[in-house]
């Protein structure tokens, strides 16, 4: 597969950056607000899901590949149950949601796993998810299950 790069210009594209952003992890050392350039910026490690489902004659692959995600037009950026002191911290991104406001400005949330998320109030949805080429093999894949102790289970 080759590498993936989309831009998301509305919501219905933020959705689909979205999809494939589910389950990516990373430090809070991986990522930056930069103010006087408007720019929110991370690398990931995201789970390839097109990797996961078979087509064709392909086999299924477990992988996670290394990812940019910026978002442009940010006026302001705020951390809930994130502390960027915690730079080792790992972070697994459920999703990425728009909340509009006057159009066509509003927020983007990123949600987190336990609670965390990061609200950035944008001018407007201009967002880009590029994969840098890096790409391994991985034993698990993200499991959103409960497992008998009724925690969640399978996380890679």
């Amino acid at each position: 597969m080759t590498d993936l790069k989309l831009i998301a210009l509305d919501a219905e594209d933020l959705a689909i950056l979205s999809a494939h952003l589910q389950d990516a992890v990373f430090t809070v050392a991986d990522m930056t607000y930069l103010p006087h350039e408007h720019r929110f910026a991370a690398v990931l490690n995201r789970f390839d899901w097109a990797a996961a489902l078979p087509a064709g004659k392909r086999k299924a692959r477990r992988q996670r590949r290394r990812t940019a995600l910026r978002f442009e037009r940010v006026n302001a950026a705020q951390l809930h149950g994130i502390e960027l002191k915690a730079r080792e911290r790992v972070l697994s991104l459920l999703a990425v949601q728009f909340e509009p406001g006057a159009f066509p400005a509003g927020v983007v949330m990123l949600h987190f796993a336990g609670g965390a998320a990061i609200r950035l109030e944008v001018e407007c949805i201009e967002a880009e998810l590029r994969d840098l080429g890096a790409v391994w093999s991985t034993r698990s894949k993200p499991d959103h299950g409960k497992d008998d102790r009724g925690s969640e289970g399978g996380r890679s």
